[in-house]
């Protein structure tokens, strides 16, 4: 029989711009969306059905929000995961399901759980503290990753020399042997409670140098088929090992020997999909409310090429934000821009995207790169 979609109310656990985004597709379905973010002034506060401001951490708050929604969600992996299950156990549908969410908690458990399932990914070396780190100079150079509550390159740091050993955190966390990689990839793979599963194509990310961010990135991948194909097998192998209902974004590395490699998941729409509300037929937005509703999932096949550049905050500038140089980009054939509605700009933080559309690949990178230098967002 088919469920009725409109009747359910669905609560996410944070209301940033990933909620933003997924309410914008929720609209189109009627689908009514609660809230439960910190910020009173979160992005999501003034267009969904229901705001509450409250800790995503706290059991309590977590659970009684939970209470009054059918289905729950998260668009941030730092919330009560112990809520959750309660909610579950209770009859509550909670995807992705709050053991998977407690794992990807942990970076040391996801590479626990890589090795498991032989999924391939760098070497590592679980560590408790700065002391262990600096035991296991021989391995280096490595990625040093703090367990827990890293995030957008905070909680990451590369340890090349011994010298370079002051700097390990002293937490439980991990060294992970640093790939010499030729591309960064990210898969975007959604499953349904039925246990349809489907990929987007393959995206190049390309980081900011000091704010270990995605800068830029090209859809389609400049890889070879075979190499694609690689690449959408080793995210449907995690998303079924794991079991999970939901969006799950797989970043790999591609090594110069062409080998792929694991590097983190995100159970949750994510920054290498947001091309994909124009460049696609489905947005990874629309893909996650249609698997967590447990509804057909949509076809992801590109509509055109596209680049999409991240917005953010301007070195140097803190305060209410002032974006520059818009009306010159939006002027420009297949520009969107997409401000996430955060009033107050600091430095490297996310305010925004744009998504360019091309049907020429070759000028996308060069595209990209002017509307960087033309949107400008200070204070």
């Amino acid at each position: 029989m088919q469920e009725n979609y409109q009747q359910k109310i669905l609560g996410i656990l944070g209301g940033g711009q990933l909620g933003r985004m997924v309410i914008q597709s929720a609209i189109s379905y009627n689908i009514d969306i609660h809230i439960l973010d910190p910020d009173p002034n979160a992005p999501c506060k003034d267009i969904c059905q229901n705001f509450i401001q409250g800790k995503l951490t706290d059991f309590d708050t977590v659970y009684n929000f939970g209470k009054n929604c059918d289905v729950i969600t998260i668009e941030i992996e730092n919330v009560n995961t112990e809520a959750l299950q309660r909610l579950a156990d209770e009859g509550k549908e909670v995807f992705p399901q709050p053991h998977i969410i407690k794992m990807i908690q942990d970076k040391r458990l996801q590479k626990q759980f890589y090795k498991n399932n032989n999924i391939p990914s760098a070497d590592f070396i679980l560590t408790a503290n700065k002391e262990e780190v600096k035991a296991n100079s021989g391995f280096l150079p490595a990625v040093n990753k703090l367990g827990r509550e890293g995030y957008d390159g905070r909680g990451v740091q590369v340890l090349k020399t011994k010298k370079d050993l002051e700097n390990a955190f002293d937490a439980p966390g991990l060294l992970e042997k640093l790939i010499d990689f030729e591309q960064e990839l990210s898969v975007i793979v959604a499953r349904n409670k039925q246990g349809e599963t489907v990929a987007f194509p393959s995206v190049e990310c390309s980081f900011h140098p000091t704010a270990n961010l995605v800068e830029f990135l090209f859809a389609p991948a400049n890889i070879s088929i075979a190499t694609e194909e690689k690449a959408k097998s080793l995210a449907f192998q995690v998303i079924e090992k794991l079991e999970m209902v939901g969006i799950l974004a797989v970043e790999m590395f591609v090594t110069r020997s062409g080998d792929i490699l694991v590097n983190e998941i995100a159970p949750r729409p994510h920054n290498s999909g947001h091309h994909t509300i124009e460049a696609n037929f489905t947005s990874q937005f629309e893909q996650h409310l249609r698997s967590v509703l447990n509804m057909p999932l949509g076809n992801t096949a590109l509509r055109c090429p596209a680049a999409m550049v991240n917005l953010l905050g301007e070195d140097g500038f803190t305060g209410n934000a002032i974006v520059e140089g818009m009306d010159k980009a939006i002027s420009q054939k297949g520009v969107y821009v997409h401000l996430y509605g955060k009033k107050v700009t600091k430095p490297f933080r996310k305010m925004g995207h744009v998504t360019i559309l091309d049907e020429n690949v070759s000028v996308l990178k060069k595209r990209a790169l002017e509307i960087k230098e033309i949107i400008k967002i200070k204070a």
